[in-house]
Protein backbone atom coordinates (compact mmCIF):
# COMPACT_ATOMS: atom_id res chain seq x y z
CA UNK A 1 0.00 0.00 0.00
CA UNK A 2 1.31 3.54 -1.31
CA UNK A 3 1.56 6.17 1.90
CA UNK A 4 1.54 9.73 0.65
CA UNK A 5 4.02 11.89 3.36
CA UNK A 6 1.66 14.99 2.89
CA UNK A 7 -2.10 15.46 3.62
CA UNK A 8 -4.07 16.57 0.85
CA UNK A 9 -4.92 20.13 -0.04
CA UNK A 10 -8.63 20.98 1.03
CA UNK A 11 -9.71 21.07 -2.64
CA UNK A 12 -7.56 17.32 -3.12
CA UNK A 13 -9.67 16.33 -0.05
CA UNK A 14 -13.09 17.40 -0.97
CA UNK A 15 -12.35 15.98 -4.74
CA UNK A 16 -11.58 12.41 -3.13
CA UNK A 17 -14.32 12.48 -0.30
CA UNK A 18 -16.89 12.86 -3.16
CA UNK A 19 -15.60 10.47 -5.26
CA UNK A 20 -15.07 8.10 -1.99
CA UNK A 21 -19.25 8.80 -1.98
CA UNK A 22 -19.22 7.34 -5.37
CA UNK A 23 -17.31 4.33 -4.13
CA UNK A 24 -14.50 5.09 -6.41
CA UNK A 25 -11.30 2.90 -5.99
CA UNK A 26 -8.75 5.15 -6.68
CA UNK A 27 -10.19 7.60 -4.26
CA UNK A 28 -10.53 5.45 -1.62
CA UNK A 29 -6.26 4.73 -2.04
CA UNK A 30 -5.90 8.25 -1.88
CA UNK A 31 -7.45 9.24 1.57
CA UNK A 32 -6.48 5.45 3.16
CA UNK A 33 -2.61 6.47 1.81
CA UNK A 34 -2.87 9.86 2.65
CA UNK A 35 -4.27 9.35 6.51
CA UNK A 36 -3.05 6.22 6.97
CA UNK A 37 0.08 7.64 9.44
CA UNK A 38 -2.61 9.75 11.20
CA UNK A 39 -4.92 7.00 11.70
CA UNK A 40 -1.67 4.38 13.00
CA UNK A 41 -0.83 6.69 15.61
CA UNK A 42 -4.82 6.75 16.86
CA UNK A 43 -5.02 2.90 16.73
CA UNK A 44 -1.64 1.62 18.39
CA UNK A 45 -2.27 3.77 21.48
CA UNK A 46 -5.07 1.12 21.99
CA UNK A 47 -3.91 -1.97 20.62
CA UNK A 48 -2.03 -4.86 22.43
CA UNK A 49 -0.04 -5.61 19.32
CA UNK A 50 0.99 -4.29 15.89
CA UNK A 51 -1.57 -7.06 14.38
CA UNK A 52 -4.15 -5.14 16.77
CA UNK A 53 -3.41 -1.83 15.51
CA UNK A 54 -3.76 -2.78 12.00
CA UNK A 55 -7.10 -4.64 12.35
CA UNK A 56 -8.60 -1.72 14.14
CA UNK A 57 -7.30 0.53 11.73
CA UNK A 58 -8.61 -1.02 8.61
CA UNK A 59 -11.90 -1.99 10.48
CA UNK A 60 -12.24 2.13 10.77
CA UNK A 61 -11.31 2.82 7.33
CA UNK A 62 -13.61 0.19 5.78
CA UNK A 63 -16.93 2.35 8.20
CA UNK A 64 -14.99 5.61 7.06
CA UNK A 65 -16.03 4.40 3.50
CA UNK A 66 -19.02 3.39 4.29
CA UNK A 67 -20.30 6.57 5.86
CA UNK A 68 -18.29 8.78 3.90
CA UNK A 69 -21.58 9.92 1.74
CA UNK A 70 -22.80 11.44 5.30
CA UNK A 71 -19.81 13.20 6.11
CA UNK A 72 -19.78 17.05 5.61
CA UNK A 73 -17.00 19.09 7.32
CA UNK A 74 -18.17 20.74 10.79
CA UNK A 75 -16.44 23.50 10.29
CA UNK A 76 -14.09 25.93 7.70
CA UNK A 77 -10.75 24.20 7.93
CA UNK A 78 -12.02 21.05 5.64
CA UNK A 79 -8.61 19.40 6.29
CA UNK A 80 -9.09 19.74 10.09
CA UNK A 81 -12.60 18.86 10.60
CA UNK A 82 -12.14 15.39 8.40
CA UNK A 83 -9.34 14.92 10.87
CA UNK A 84 -11.85 14.99 13.92
CA UNK A 85 -13.90 12.88 11.91
CA UNK A 86 -11.58 9.95 11.02
CA UNK A 87 -10.05 10.37 14.45
CA UNK A 88 -14.04 10.20 16.41
CA UNK A 89 -14.35 6.83 13.79
CA UNK A 90 -10.81 5.13 14.86
CA UNK A 91 -11.29 5.42 18.60
CA UNK A 92 -15.03 4.08 18.42
CA UNK A 93 -13.85 1.28 16.13
CA UNK A 94 -10.75 0.88 18.74
CA UNK A 95 -13.40 0.65 21.24
CA UNK A 96 -15.55 -1.91 19.78
CA UNK A 97 -12.33 -4.06 19.46
CA UNK A 98 -11.61 -3.72 23.05
CA UNK A 99 -15.67 -4.78 23.67
CA UNK A 100 -15.38 -7.60 21.65
CA UNK A 101 -12.27 -8.81 22.83
CA UNK A 102 -13.31 -8.30 26.75
CA UNK A 103 -13.70 -11.74 27.10
CA UNK A 104 -10.37 -12.83 25.77
CA UNK A 105 -8.71 -11.10 27.95
CA UNK A 106 -8.01 -11.73 31.74
CA UNK A 107 -7.44 -8.40 33.33
CA UNK A 108 -4.89 -8.47 36.00
CA UNK A 109 -5.85 -7.31 39.29
CA UNK A 110 -3.36 -5.15 40.40
CA UNK A 111 -5.11 -3.99 43.84
CA UNK A 112 -2.97 -5.99 46.00
CA UNK A 113 0.24 -5.07 44.51
CA UNK A 114 2.74 -3.17 45.35
CA UNK A 115 4.92 -1.33 43.19
CA UNK A 116 8.81 -0.34 43.95
CA UNK A 117 9.07 2.41 41.93
CA UNK A 118 13.22 3.13 42.01
CA UNK A 119 14.39 7.06 42.30
CA UNK A 120 14.95 8.29 38.57
CA UNK A 121 15.68 11.88 37.60
CA UNK A 122 12.78 13.45 34.94
CA UNK A 123 15.38 14.03 32.49
CA UNK A 124 15.80 9.84 32.50
CA UNK A 125 11.70 10.53 31.51
CA UNK A 126 12.21 13.13 29.46
CA UNK A 127 14.94 11.29 27.14
CA UNK A 128 12.14 8.45 26.34
CA UNK A 129 10.61 8.68 23.13
CA UNK A 130 7.14 8.78 21.79
CA UNK A 131 7.52 5.99 20.33
CA UNK A 132 8.53 4.44 23.58
CA UNK A 133 5.76 6.01 25.66
CA UNK A 134 2.97 4.59 22.87
CA UNK A 135 4.59 1.11 23.62
CA UNK A 136 4.66 1.59 27.53
CA UNK A 137 0.77 2.55 27.26
CA UNK A 138 0.28 -0.48 24.85
CA UNK A 139 2.06 -2.63 27.98
CA UNK A 140 -1.38 -1.55 29.79
CA UNK A 141 -3.76 -4.33 30.50
CA UNK A 142 -6.52 -3.69 27.61
CA UNK A 143 -9.06 -2.26 30.52
CA UNK A 144 -6.52 0.10 31.47
CA UNK A 145 -5.13 1.22 28.51
CA UNK A 146 -8.80 2.29 27.09
CA UNK A 147 -9.52 4.22 29.97
CA UNK A 148 -6.16 6.37 29.66
CA UNK A 149 -6.65 7.11 25.50
CA UNK A 150 -10.28 7.80 26.23
CA UNK A 151 -9.41 10.47 29.63
CA UNK A 152 -6.28 11.38 29.12
CA UNK A 153 -6.09 11.53 25.53
CA UNK A 154 -9.41 12.18 23.79
CA UNK A 155 -10.27 14.08 26.70
CA UNK A 156 -13.84 11.89 27.74
CA UNK A 157 -15.33 12.29 31.08
CA UNK A 158 -15.33 9.13 33.07
CA UNK A 159 -19.23 9.46 32.85
CA UNK A 160 -18.78 8.94 29.08
CA UNK A 161 -16.44 6.59 29.59
CA UNK A 162 -18.49 4.62 31.40
CA UNK A 163 -21.16 4.90 29.19
CA UNK A 164 -19.25 3.73 26.18
CA UNK A 165 -16.90 0.68 28.08
CA UNK A 166 -20.55 -0.92 29.94
CA UNK A 167 -19.00 -0.20 33.53
CA UNK A 168 -19.88 2.58 36.36
CA UNK A 169 -17.95 5.95 36.77
CA UNK A 170 -16.10 4.44 39.74
CA UNK A 171 -15.25 2.02 37.92
CA UNK A 172 -13.78 4.22 35.47
CA UNK A 173 -11.79 6.40 38.03
CA UNK A 174 -10.44 3.61 39.53
CA UNK A 175 -8.74 1.78 36.20
CA UNK A 176 -7.68 5.10 35.55
CA UNK A 177 -5.71 5.74 38.47
CA UNK A 178 -4.30 2.05 38.31
CA UNK A 179 -3.09 2.79 34.55
CA UNK A 180 -1.47 5.81 35.85
CA UNK A 181 0.49 3.83 38.41
CA UNK A 182 0.78 0.74 35.85
CA UNK A 183 2.38 3.69 33.20
CA UNK A 184 4.37 4.63 35.19
CA UNK A 185 6.31 1.74 36.39
CA UNK A 186 6.52 0.96 32.74
CA UNK A 187 8.15 3.83 32.20
CA UNK A 188 10.81 3.94 35.01
CA UNK A 189 11.31 0.63 34.42
CA UNK A 190 12.00 1.87 30.39
CA UNK A 191 14.16 4.91 31.83
CA UNK A 192 16.72 2.45 33.93
CA UNK A 193 17.11 0.22 30.76
CA UNK A 194 18.07 3.34 28.92
CA UNK A 195 20.26 4.74 31.62
CA UNK A 196 22.20 0.93 31.99
CA UNK A 197 22.81 0.91 28.29
CA UNK A 198 24.28 4.34 28.00
CA UNK A 199 26.64 3.47 30.92
CA UNK A 200 28.28 0.65 29.17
Amino acid sequence: MKHYPDLLSAEELTYHVEACALNKRESQKIIYGSFYGYAMAICDRYANTQDDAVEILNDGFLKIFKEIHHYRPAYADVVSSFKGWLRKIMVYTAIDHYRRNLKHHLVTQLDNVVYHIPTVTEDAIDKLSYDEIIRAIQELSPGYRTVFNLFVIEGLSHDEIGEQLGISTGTSKSNLSKARRQLQKILFKQSDIKIAKNAI
